[in-house]
């Protein structure tokens, strides 16, 4: 008897061994599409006539030049040769809360890959029971307890390949969520530029209003004593009156302005109004650089966070249409278990080993309906993904002729200051000899104020629109997320 359960149990386990044997080679089968990444896009040019103009340096002295078929570098903001920048840039970095929320996230993705991937290997369990039971066989009835306690195994071959898809599925989605990052990264570098900007602007601004109302003020006096002397009349007081009032309503938007971007440097950088304070930004603190690297329209694709964001996207709608189709075809499983029982039912060892095959019949056309679902989403993905590389091309156009519109519209507003200027030397010399009055050198002034506002807007429109270009284009954010991880890992080793 004991030889026969020997040869019983070693024909059992070559059949398991062949079985096993059998199910790897075909696991090696995958169903659903195999992802192939979006060629590049078939677009030449941004906008030729921008790109013409920009690539002959725009026609106008101080006019910014493009080199086109250059990357741009991923601390992009250093061209602007800021010290203060760099400092709130390196701050916002590292507090930022949006990133760290980024970050998180990215740990959660990689998770759910482990998570998938877990089901490629084999399943092991530890199962024990107790009870009593009751015995009615050919002797007297009896009453005893009894336990089974060992571990089970079980294995997925998963043969066409719905598991790997799976995983494929969650590494998509885990690279989705690194672009996220580099997004967000990207964001908030060009949000922080962008708002040290605007405070400069802002505060150079409400220096020149300052100095108008001062001349304003100036001119109603002069006016006033004027009017005393029966050379100017009351018409002449409301004028002036009212030109100071007209003039007083420019100083609270900039004020405003300029509260708003220091409170928005303030939460870029993690921390509330109260808590931090950005320094006080002055248009000179940063240069405008004289060229701009432009990579072309076929590297944008690799470059820009949305888009490689949007292709993950389309890398998992694909592989979800393998995991759809997997579910449509048989699973085979094997399983072996291991039990010590006792006392009541004898003591003893039992084991067991098994395969299963389970597959579809009727579903009700879920199945089918699940896969058609994957497919249409794959079809909402790739538009999703080719509606993006369009609308960055776009932005990218915009951008490059604002540019050169930035560019004649500063070179217009240096020659209105020129001539402000001009004619308020000819007016201070023309009082001197006793040609002209005083208030015809106070309007000049006034002329030559304006004028001085006007040229630090299309300024600061220069600056804003050279960082919105260097946002349009990527930053270089594809590897924000790799060149913090050192930084990060230092923060948290600190803590």
């Amino acid at each position: 008897m004991k030889l026969a359960r020997s040869i019983l149990s070693g024909r059992m386990v070559r059949m398991a061994i062949v079985a096993t044997s059998s199910l790897v080679l075909l696991s090696g089968c995958m169903v659903g599409p195999n992802f192939e990444r979006p060629s590049a896009s078939a677009s030449k040019h941004y906008d030729v006539d921008a790109e013409t103009q920009l690539a002959g340096g725009g026609g106008t002295v101080g006019a910014q030049h493009a080199d086109f078929d250059k990357q741009i570098d991923g601390d992009w903001w250093s061209t602007f040769r800021s010290a203060k920048l760099d400092q709130v840039m390196r701050k916002a970095i590292e507090g930022n809360l949006d990133l760290e929320a980024a970050d998180a996230t990215i740990a959660q993705a990689d998770e759910g890959i482990a998570a998938a991937a877990g089901a490629l290997k084999p399943q092991v369990d530890f199962g024990a029971q107790a009870g009593r039971q009751r015995s009615d066989g050919t002797g007297a009835p009896s009453t005893s307890n009894f336990y089974a306690v060992g571990p089970t195994v079980s294995f997925d071959f998963d043969i066409f390949g719905g598991t790997k898809r799976l995983v494929e599925e969650r590494t998509a989605l885990a690279d989705l969520q690194r672009h996220r990052f580099d997004a967000a990264y990207l964001t908030v570098t060009g949000d922080v530029a962008s708002q040290a900007i605007s405070l400069a602007s802002a505060r150079a601004q409400i220096d020149a209003v300052q100095k108008l109302l001062a001349d304003d003020q100036k001119n109603l006096e002069l006016v006033r004593s004027a009017h005393q002397y029966g050379s100017a009349t009351q018409v002449d007081i409301a004028l002036a009156t009212s030109q100071l009032a007209q003039d007083e309503t420019l100083l609270p938007p900039l004020a405003q302005q300029r509260d708003t971007a220091r409170h928005a440097l303030s939460v870029l950088a993690g921390k509330g109004p109260a808590d931090w304070v950005a320094p006080e930004f002055d248009l000179d603190d940063f240069a405008l650089p004289a060229h701009l690297p432009v990579s072309l329209p076929s590297e944008l694709a690799r470059e820009r966070p949305d888009i490689l964001e949007a292709e993950a996207q389309l890398h998992a709608a694909s592989a979800a249409i393998g995991v759809a189709t997997a579910d449509m075809y048989p699973h085979l499983q094997l399983s072996a278990s291991l039990s010590q029982v006792g006392p009541g039912a004898g003591m003893g060892t039992l084991w067991g080993i098994a395969a299963g095959l389970t597959g579809p019949i009727f579903h009700g056309g879920t199945l089918k309906a699940n896969r058609r679902a994957s497919v249409d989403g794959y079809k909402a993905s790739l538009a999703g993904y080719q509606q993006t590389v369009v609308k960055s091309l776009g932005q990218v156009a915009d951008v490059l002729q604002a540019i050169n519109h930035d560019s004649e519209e500063y070179a217009a507003q240096e020659r209105a200051l020129n001539a402000a200027a001009a004619s308020l030397r000819l007016s201070q010399e023309g009082y001197r000899a006793g040609e002209t009055g005083v208030l015809q050198v106070l309007d000049a002034q006034r002329a030559y104020q304006r004028a001085s506002i006007g040229q630090i807007r299309a300024k600061s429109a220069q600056y804003l629109d050279t960082v919105q270009l260097s946002v349009a284009l990527g930053g270089n954010a594809s590897e924000a997320f790799e060149r913090t991880a050192a930084d990060r890992g230092q923060r948290l080793t600190s803590e």
